[in-house]
């Protein structure tokens, strides 16, 4: 019979990653490390936050990248590869390095490594924030975005956009993604029910 597996407290994973040379999220006790991303994931992020960054100067709304951590409650501890908060952005004064705890939008580039686990119990916990209003995933295989818009209701509404003449409004911080823009210079293969092209 194995053993449980000890479980780590929000204070100790804070100690650790102060002294860690690369970066790790933290959820329910357990630490988990970043990978490193790929050339799409990286051509994507920058593509993504030159556009925001565009659309959002000079409005109240600030972009962050992958270095900075998101709080959630108690237990989770999250580096989103892109979070724009429009509005003061509060800070856990008690976390050290700039940990925010108020979301306006928050976007993930998913990748086969991890998008289970961003779909999943990173997901569910990125609900919970209540000053998220839009959550974004981003397929870096294909030309496709997936939203998540909080409705009045508490609900979430899910829209896609897909292909490379779509565009996605993120009506919580009052821009759009291109997706032609979203994707310039990533080799994509075919959305789903898609051939590829044969000469």
């Amino acid at each position: 019979m194995a053993l449980p597996k000890p479980q780590i407290t929000p204070q100790e994973y804070l100690a650790f990653e102060r002294e860690a040379e690369i970066k790790h999220e933290f959820l329910d006790g357990e630490i988990y490390a970043m990978t490193g991303a790929s050339l799409a994931h990286i051509v994507i992020n920058g593509n993504i936050w030159a556009s925001i960054l565009s659309q959002v100067r000079g409005r109240g709304c600030r972009s962050y990248g992958s270095d900075l951590r998101v709080r959630v409650g108690y237990h989770a501890f999250f580096y989103p590869d892109l979070t724009i908060v429009c509005g003061a952005p509060l800070f856990d004064a008690g976390a050290g390095a700039a940990t925010l705890l108020n979301p306006t939008c928050i976007l993930e580039i998913l990748s086969p490594s991890t998008e289970q686990y961003d779909r999943g119990a990173k997901f569910l916990r990125y609900q919970q924030i209540d000053s998220l209003a839009q959550l974004v995933f981003i397929n870096q295989g294909m030309p496709l975005i997936e939203c998540y818009t909080r409705q009045g209701s508490g609900a979430w509404l899910y829209t896609t956009a897909a292909g490379l003449e779509a565009t996605l409004p993120l009506e919580s911080i009052g821009c759009a993604l291109r997706l032609s823009e979203v994707y310039e210079e990533v080799a994509l293969g075919p959305l789903p029910g898609e051939e590829e092209e044969t000469e």
